[in-house]
C-alpha cells in the first residue's frame, strides 16, 4: 500500500477561526478527516503531521519512512529555505497542495519550485486530487 505523508504547516490549527472568507469554515481537525477518507477512497495509508516549528517540519521530512508526500505550507511558504532544502533532498516525490490559489494574492511560493505539482485552489479537494496525484507519481 501507498504511505503517503501529508504535512499541514505553520498556522493550519487556526483554520475554520481566521481567513474564513479565503479558507473556509473548515477547522484543521475537519480537513485531516477528509484526508483520511479520500485516502481510504484510494486505498492509501496517510501519516499526517502538523507543526508550527519548522525544525519539527523538517525533521519529519528527514525521518519519514513514506513513499511521497504532500505539504500545505501555510505560513511556511515563503521564507523557509531550510525547509525547502529538506524537501528537494527528501528522496521521494512530493506535491504542494493549497485550498486557495496563493497566487491570486500575490503570494508566489517558494516551495513549489521543489515539487513534483501543485494543486491549489480547489478547497478540501485539492487534498483528494492531490493523493492522487502522488499515487500516480508513485505506481
Amino acid at each position: 500500500m501507498t504511505k503517503v505523508l501529508v504535512i499541514q504547516g505553520r498556522g493550519m490549527e487556526l483554520r475554520g477561526t481566521v481567513d474564513v472568507e479565503i479558507f473556509g469554515p473548515m477547522t484543521l481537525p475537519e480537513y485531516n478527516d477528509n484526508i483520511r477518507q479520500y485516502a481510504s477512497e484510494l486505498g492509501v495509508d496517510v501519516e499526517i503531521f502538523h507543526s508550527n516549528d519548522e525544525a519539527e517540519v523538517i525533521a519529519k521530512i528527514k525521518s519519514a519512512d513514506v513513499d511521497g508526500a504532500l505539504i500545505n505550507p501555510a505560513g511556511y511558504t515563503t521564507g523557509h529555505p531550510q525547509l525547502v532544502e529538506a524537501i528537494k533532498g527528501a528522496g521521494y516525490p512530493t506535491l504542494e497542495v493549497h485550498m486557495s490559489n496563493p497566487a491570486s494574492r500575490g503570494r508566489i511560493s517558494e516551495v513549489t519550485p521543489v515539487c513534483k505539482g501543485v494543486i491549489a485552489g480547489f478547497g478540501i479537494t485539492g487534498y483528494y486530487l492531490a493523493l492522487k496525484g502522488v499515487q500516480s507519481l508513485i505506481t
